[in-house]
């Protein structure tokens, strides 16, 4: 019998610490300022929420998704994440999207399948879980959040990122 587990929704924050230009496929160029960089993504499919953030955590991968590209230059600080059936990942986007101090950094950045401007939302400095969390429930949405920072693991995630 086959393991499916469970889906869910998760934002990878990134942090950048130099200036970059960078081409992203079909998506186009984009220059990006120094500081964070939050990416809301979801994970539906049979291997769940925790092959998918194995997966952005690995250094070495094909470049399939726009994210990729900027892994490739970032470093994963923090991950936020949900276990829900449910898709969520728009609606976290727009959460995030009306926070103080974010920006837009690259338009359609993991947002070619949905109505969304962005998935990928730049901040000055990096924003705490407990901040979104309260935008999440001013919007009506109040969903368990956890984290993997400081050592603290929800899902066994490589630690070859780190």
């Amino acid at each position: 019998m086959v393991s499916v587990e469970p889906p869910g929704t998760y934002v990878l924050i990134l942090h950048l610490s130099g200036e970059a230009n960078i081409s992203i496929g079909r998506l186009g160029t984009f220059g990006l300022p120094v500081g964070y960089y939050l990416y809301v993504g979801s994970a539906r499919g049979p291997g769940g929420l925790r092959a998918r953030l194995q997966r952005h955590l690995r250094r070495e991968k094909p470049q399939h998704w726009h994210i990729d590209y900027l892994l490739s230059i970032s470093n994963v600080v923090e991950v936020w994440s949900t276990v829900s059936p449910r898709r969520l990942e728009c609606l976290w986007a727009q959460v995030l999207l009306k926070m103080p101090g974010a920006h837009t950094p690259a338009l359609r950045f993991g947002s070619s399948d949905c109505g969304c401007p962005t998935h990928l939302i730049h901040f000055t400095s990096q924003p705490s879980l407990q901040l979104f969390g309260r935008h999440l429930r001013a919007s009506g949405l109040g969903h368990r959040l956890s984290t993997d920072s400081a050592g603290e693991r929800h899902y066994p995630l490589s630690d070859s990122r780190r």
